[in-house]
């Protein structure tokens, strides 16, 4: 009897020992998957900035500073923080009632690679040539205003976690993440 005791309190250690054991794999398991994830995301993680330049035309820009695709969801275009529907509004606001020129690129759905950068306004003169006279009234007014503009971008990475971009005027943007871009709104700017 004595013997089977022992047997049966050996049986118990083992089982306990295989149970931590155990345990321990399915912790380092998890904390694997985990840090695998957060290596997935960083190898994926979109930085958008948005500019404005006057040299040597005056243009708007976004561009992808990060490592992975920006998939653009939600775009908001403000002067003076009232939002503008498209670019022709803009240039309205800052030249007066007029059929302005300019080229533009689309942001709204824009996919955005690593270390793309795009003009999304170029605004140009009455013969479609890009401003570059800084003596021309139109460049001098332009330049002028171009630190009226801000934007809200909203954007996603291929893992689908989102951020909003606030930038403008003449100063440095912020992203901060947020949990999902909005929908459609009055608001919304059009291209």
């Amino acid at each position: 009897m004595p013997e089977e005791n022992v047997v049966r309190k050996a049986s118990r250690y083992d089982a306990v020992i295989a149970t931590f054991v155990g345990f321990l794999a399915l912790c380092v398991s998890g904390y694997t998957a985990y840090m695998q994830r957060q290596q997935v995301r960083a190898a994926v993680w979109p930085i958008l900035e948005f500019d404005t330049s006057n040299g040597p035309d005056i243009h708007f820009t976004v561009a992808n500073k990060g490592v992975g695709p920006a998939i653009i969801r939600h775009v908001m275009v403000k002067v003076d923080g009232q939002p503008v529907k498209n670019w022709a509004e803009l240039l309205h606001k800052f030249l007066g009632p007029a059929n302005h020129r300019f080229s533009e690129s689309d942001i709204t759905g824009h996919v955005f690679a690593a270390n793309e950068s795009v003009d999304v306004l170029t605004p140009r003169d009455d013969n479609g040539r890009t401003l570059s006279d800084p003596s021309s009234p139109m460049w001098i007014e332009l330049n002028k205003d171009r630190g009226r503009v801000s934007v809200e971008i909203c954007y996603s990475s291929t893992l689908g976690e989102c951020w909003t971009l606030r930038a403008g005027g003449l100063s440095a943007g912020t992203t901060t993440e947020t949990s999902q871009c909005p929908g459609p709104s009055a608001t919304t700017f059009e291209q």
